[in-house]
């Protein structure tokens, strides 16, 4: 019932996005055969950057999540890395450990990105949740009205994901740059990090993809129905 022509180009994004987190596992295996030159673990860099930057009152603990479960809490003014980050002392461990540690430094600086996808959060979250039923019964009961407020709670949800993208790019530029400014990788360990973070942030721009995608064909049917 739902079939769309937009569907095959959907189906090519998740292939995408399957690509990308394949990447990112593999990078993260690749980097973590690599030891730094620095001989520092992902906690002992995330601590020195922080420390750098004068956040002295945000904590790092252990995550409990499993791997690559790594994330900061602003309401906790916490990073919490993963046991091969925290304990690791490979180019890997410490791009990630510095990534998060990029996004407690956007916290501090009030980065306007960060702060906008804050203040987006509660609707995105609730509109996420609403949209699919909003939409599912608005075509499976042909009721137009239904079918435009799911397309504009599946919008704020996609807005939510395209603010995101600015915030990841500029947490992996800062976690680049303090690495290297602070001496904990050389210039030869850079390109490393680099596949690491690149890889990650892959991932966002493929979820986003398909999310514009699936919002796009949403307003096309919408549109054919109404014409």
């Amino acid at each position: 019932m739902f079939f769309h022509p937009m569907d095959f180009l959907i189906i090519i994004a998740f292939g995408l996005a399957m690509w990308a987190q394949s990447l990112v596992q593999r990078n993260f295996r690749k980097g973590s055969k690599i030891g730094s030159s620095s001989g520092m673990t992902g906690v002992e860099v995330a601590r020195k950057i922080l420390d750098s930057e004068g956040l002295s009152d945000v904590r790092i603990e252990l995550s409990r999540r499993g791997a690559l479960s790594d994330h900061y809490d602003p309401t906790a003014k916490v990073v919490r890395l993963s046991e091969p980050v925290y304990r690791g002392k490979s180019i890997a461990s410490l791009a990630v450990a510095a990534h998060e540690v990029g996004h407690a430094i956007q916290h501090a600086n009030h980065y306007s990105m960060l702060v906008f996808r804050h203040k987006l959060f509660p609707v995105a979250n609730i509109s996420s949740q609403l949209a699919p039923f909003l939409l599912i019964a608005g075509f499976i009961f042909s009721i137009p009205s239904l079918i435009g407020i799911g397309i504009v709670f599946f919008a704020a949800a996609v807005v939510f994901q395209l603010v995101t993208l600015p915030v990841e790019y500029n947490a992996s530029s800062r976690a680049r740059n303090k690495l290297i400014t602070l001496g904990m990788i050389t210039n030869q360990e850079e390109k490393g990090v680099g596949k690491v973070l690149n890889a990650a942030a892959l991932t966002y721009v493929a979820s986003t993809l398909i999310a514009l995608l699936e919002l796009v064909k949403y307003i096309m049917i919408f549109r054919e129905r109404n014409s």
